[in-house]
């Protein structure tokens, strides 16, 4: 870390204390406030379990059941089992930084164990090719054993990627040279980097009282034969950052290690109808890990859901914030936060990944979901989405704000573990507009 890092590092620790002392605080109220018996109400037991019909599954009524009704018109409706198997499905999806999307998918949901408050375990593997020549391969699982006394969340990716690419930070206009004000790109030109990526990831959290979890883990995230295939220039964002940097063009590595606390009241990880998701850690890449640069980032999780009517508990204001900040080191250009970089690539309806980033960002989204069908087949979401980052040339983290804004359909695909279909239009500024089709909800 050099010494202008160093002398940053207090201020910029001062600032992220800041989203830390509020999801903390946030966790803290969603203890305080809810009676003891709600609380359990809010677990997993109720809706994951499936023992009770609080949330009309029981009249639900989902793809299964149309093709069942399709191909067997006579046949009874089975009840809802308690534990979903496992779910092959094609794997089609849409959105403007991939293209069309095609492949295959598996999903399977289980509670492990007899404990009736143990949160549903969810698992999901995936191979696809997509129109603009992603090939892309994973494995993601994110398991509770019985009594929620251990939760292991991890990935395997691998995978021919073609990452769109607008530059540095927010769109904010630059007064520097030629070179600055090509990365930070107001006019939001694009730019294609192809590669090849890997990446593994995997936490432990142990329950250390209920529904708070400590973590620890570790992430390798390796890209080679990176490069510009359309550029006739070298002057590209990512070759000045890369050079002033001291990156490698065609390759780096970020490996890291993990740490994290994590407090979730949350009725069910696909689609919540209620409670409160908090997770905040450091991630610190190693150089002896192999990283080809150290840093050190702060990284926070906020998620509230509201149940707006008891009687139509899919009536739900949901509230979701996430951000990272850098607080020392240097990060390789493509792991910058920013659009859609969460960890499930949902945040900035709108906009691509990566269309803003910087090595701080802060991204807030509020969302209304609401039935459309009594049968809960059909539902719709509207929502509006804020987001902000900075830049080399003197731009601040909250000094400028894009916003973006959509609506969407919802198809039930499966009624046991409430997983949506989801098709959304949202636009932005700059023109940037486009469908995203994918399944489970935005957060």
């Amino acid at each position: 870390m050099s010494l202008s890092s160093r002398r940053k590092a207090p201020k910029a620790l001062q600032f992220v204390l800041i989203p830390l002392f509020i999801i903390l605080c946030s966790a803290a109220c969603a203890q305080t406030i809810t009676p003891p018996d709600s609380l359990k109400k809010d677990s997993l037991s109720k809706h994951m379990a499936l023992k009770k019909p609080s949330d009309s599954l029981s009249k639900a009524y989902d793809i299964a059941d149309l093709l069942r009704n399709i191909l067997h018109p006579n046949r009874k409706t089975p009840r809802i089992r308690k534990k979903s198997g496992i779910t092959p499905m094609p794997n089609v999806a849409y959105n403007p930084s991939i293209g069309a999307q095609i492949g295959i998918k598996a999903v399977a949901g289980r509670v492990l164990g007899s404990d009736p408050n143990t949160f549903m375990s969810v698992a999901a593997t995936s191979a696809s090719i997509t129109t603009k020549g992603i090939l892309y391969f994973y494995i993601s699982h994110n398991v509770f054993t019985p009594g929620n006394k251990w939760n292991f969340q991890g990935s395997l990716v691998a995978a021919k990627t073609v990452t769109p690419d607008y530059g540095l930070g927010i769109g904010q206009a630059s007064n520097g040279s030629e070179a600055d004000q090509v990365l930070s790109n107001p006019g939001r030109k694009g730019y294609a980097l192809h590669a090849l990526y890997y990446s593994l990831r995997e936490k432990v959290y142990k329950q250390i009282q209920e529904n708070l979890f400590l973590g620890a883990g570790v992430s390798f995230d390796i890209r080679n034969k990176i490069e510009d295939r359309n550029s006739k220039t070298d002057l590209t964002p990512y070759n000045i950052y890369s050079d002033r940097h001291g990156f490698d063009r065609d390759h780096y590595r970020a490996n890291a290690l993990l740490f994290n606390i994590q407090y979730t009241t949350r009725d069910n990880q696909n689609r919540a109808y209620k409670g409160v998701y908090a997770d905040a850690g450091f991630r610190l890449n190693q150089s002896w890990l192999g990283s080809s640069k150290s840093a050190v980032q702060f990284i926070t999780d906020f998620r509230k859901y509201w149940s707006l009517s008891d009687q139509n508990p899919e009536h739900v204001l949901a509230f979701w914030n996430w951000g990272s900040y850098l607080l020392g080191g240097t990060l390789p250009y493509l792991e910058l936060p920013g659009t859609g970089k969460d960890t499930n690539f949902r945040s900035g309806r709108g906009y691509t990944v990566g269309y803003f980033k910087g090595t701080k960002y802060f991204y807030s989204e509020m969302e209304y979901r609401f039935p459309i069908t009594r049968n809960k087949f059909l539902s719709g979401v509207t929502f509006f989405n804020i987001q902000t980052t900075n830049d080399e040339s003197g731009t601040k983290l909250f000094q400028k704000w894009q916003p973006g804004a959509g609506a969407g359909l919802r198809v039930l695909f499966n009624k046991a573990t409430r997983t949506n279909l989801c098709l959304d239009y949202a636009f932005g500024n700059y023109g940037a507009k486009g469908f995203f089709l994918g399944l489970n909800e935005a957060f």
